[in-house]
């Protein structure tokens, strides 16, 4: 990929809109700004990478950094082969510096509906936006997801879910139960466990596959990446003989090995957990498997096994939802899970222009997913852009045009000189592909909003 900055191109009427200034998000501005194809990013909160800014103190990438880093930027060698929280941050803003994104913030997408050939953003403040393609990367984990437990809100403050969740030290010498056995929960109860906390039990309703982060310093991300394309069967078998000498079995401490196969559950929408404390922490006794939440009662919360215990706080590590229905249920591009029917550069029938990114959870790696799709996702619409100016060259050439090869746009004016789309409010993105907020006030190319001073 050209890393070097290339103007705009300057036959596109209306920009690329790519609604989410996390990973993905940038890594598609970014390639499509290589292709001379103009892109602004779309991002309700005050500066790129906010689910990063948000997640627990501990965390690291679960993939290493050399199979990690976006389209035109190499992750420093400094950030270590596994990249803490705090590191990818600095990253992501980094890269939206050198590749001179246009990012609005503060600016959330309600809605998006279908205009003739184009698409219009209903957003923040009243403002519609015109893009020539949308590309949705609002992010696999985007809405917490807490079960309709009965009895929930009585345990109030007590039971929060894992987005709440920074470090082990509000936690010291309490008695902590954590719900679920994904990723989050994992790493959550072993960072209470080695934190402070008197007592960590687990609840689990479906046991996971766990594998080592590296064997024998091979990373697991290969081997996802190595599988990814072979049979089920093939890889479910693959699996269950790697982990008869990788992974320890922790049967008799109420682990037992799982039922299903390590490419079977991963289709099913669970990937394995990857094990950075866990395995020491249950063998040692210091986190305690236990069965599933079935609710909460005077005070107490109900297992599933009929027993009840009565922790002084539960943190529910029970996911996310995509909540991409209030956005796009309208257009007959979601599954019955609430997904994308068609990712990366591929469309959804009958609404060409559309692409998401993200929204897949592939034990090959997000990070490396997002740049591979970013690619393919500016490659295809580069191509598209150039099919729509050669057509309204041709058109211009057939006296389609007045006498200075200006074309009016069909709404009265919908875009600029330069092609920028004018809001409902009248307001226009600014050369820098900026939208004032209510107070006037822009973002820099980070994401960063000036405060009031």
């Amino acid at each position: 990929m050209v890393t070097t900055p290339r103007a705009p191109s300057p036959q596109a009427v209306h920009p690329v809109y790519v609604i989410g200034g996390g990973p993905g998000g940038l890594a598609v501005a970014a390639a499509l700004r290589a292709r001379g194809v103009r892109a602004v990013v779309l991002e309700k909160s005050d500066a790129v990478g906010a689910s990063w800014r948000a997640h627990y103190d501990r965390l690291r990438l679960h993939t290493t950094r050399r199979l990690s880093a976006l389209p035109g930027l190499k992750m420093p060698r400094s950030f270590g082969r596994w990249v803490a929280r705090a590191d990818v941050v600095r990253y992501l803003e980094t890269y939206a510096e050198k590749h001179e994104l246009e990012i609005v913030t503060g600016v959330e997408v309600h809605r998006v509906e279908r205009s003739g050939a184009d698409w219009v953003l209903h957003a923040t403040g009243g403002r519609l936006l015109t893009g020539s393609a949308v590309v949705v990367a609002t992010g696999y984990n985007h809405t917490p997801h807490l079960p309709e437990w009965p009895g929930r809100h009585e345990y109030g403050e007590r039971l929060v879910h894992a987005c709440a969740y920074r470090n082990p030290e509000p936690y010291a010498g309490q008695d902590v139960l954590v719900v679920g056995i994904g990723n989050t929960g994992a790493e959550i109860a072993a960072d209470l466990a080695g934190g402070g906390a008197a007592r960590v039990r687990l609840a689990v309703r479906t046991v996971p596959h766990i594998v080592r982060r590296t064997t024998l310093g091979w990373p697991a991300q290969r081997s996802g990446i190595l599988v990814r394309r072979l049979p089920v069967f093939l890889v479910d078998r693959m699996g269950a003989l790697l982990a008869r000498f990788a992974s320890p079995d922790l049967t008799a401490h109420g682990l037992p090995r799982p039922d299903k196969g390590l490419a079977t559950r991963q289709r099913e929408g669970a990937i394995p957990v990857q094990d950075v404390g866990l395995v020491d922490a249950v063998r040692a006794g210091k986190v305690e498997i236990v069965a599933a939440v079935e609710g909460f009662e005077d005070g107490e919360v109900l297992l599933a096994d009929g027993s009840r215990i009565a922790p002084d706080a539960v943190i529910a590590a029970t996911g996310y939802r995509r909540a991409l229905e209030p956005l796009l249920g309208h257009l007959d591009v979601l599954d019955g899970r609430g997904l994308p029917v068609a990712h990366g550069a591929r469309s959804p029938r009958g609404a060409s222009g559309l692409y998401f990114t993200g929204f897949t959870n592939p034990i090959s790696g997000m990070f490396r997913e997002l740049a591979r799709d970013a690619e393919r996702i500016a490659r295809r619409i580069a191509r598209q852009s150039a099919r729509a100016a050669a057509k309204r060259g041709a058109d211009q050439d057939g006296g389609g045009a007045g006498r200075s090869g200006q074309r009016a746009d069909q709404d009265g004016g919908g875009a600029g000189r330069d092609g920028r789309g004018v809001d409902g409010a009248g307001q226009v993105p600014d050369r820098a592909g900026r939208v004032p907020d209510q107070a006037g006030q822009v973002s820099d190319r980070a994401g960063r909003v000036p405060d009031q001073a």
